[in-house]
């Protein structure tokens, strides 16, 4: 696995070396340390910190957008659309996409519902 020293490692996430070591100390990214006590990170910390899903994983991407009524057809589009956009830009494949119309003050959705149960067993990562 690829190793970075902080300054680059800052460089990549946008942030500085003392941002880095500040979140080492409070345990928000803890760096890994060499022989001589030095911090380095790996591409692995990278692709968790922007959110890219590694190759490895077991179980379908799917996006979920609502709306409350039926007047709001076109509002739920617009969401399928921004997340279609967002998950391409962290590099996810959507596989699924699941929608609702209903209230969101009530969990009478049966979409929703059907997705907390998949997410259970393992079928949606």
């Amino acid at each position: 696995m690829k190793q970075y020293k902080p300054k680059d490692f800052a460089e990549m996430i946008n942030v500085s070396v003392k941002t880095l070591q500040r979140w080492d100390n409070e345990g928000v990214l803890i760096a890994y340390r060499n022989p001589k006590g030095r911090r380095y990170y790996t591409e692995e910390q990278y692709q968790q910190y922007m959110g890219i899903q590694s190759e490895n994983k077991v179980g379908k991407t799917l996006i979920y957008a609502r709306v409350s009524n039926q007047g709001q057809k076109d509002d739920l589009e617009n969401q399928i659309e921004f997340l279609k956009t967002f998950a391409n830009a962290r590099g996810m494949i959507v596989d699924e996409i699941v929608t609702d119309i209903g209230s969101g003050l009530n969990y009478n959705r049966k979409q929703w519902n059907k997705l907390i149960d998949r997410c259970a067993e393992g079928e949606v990562s």
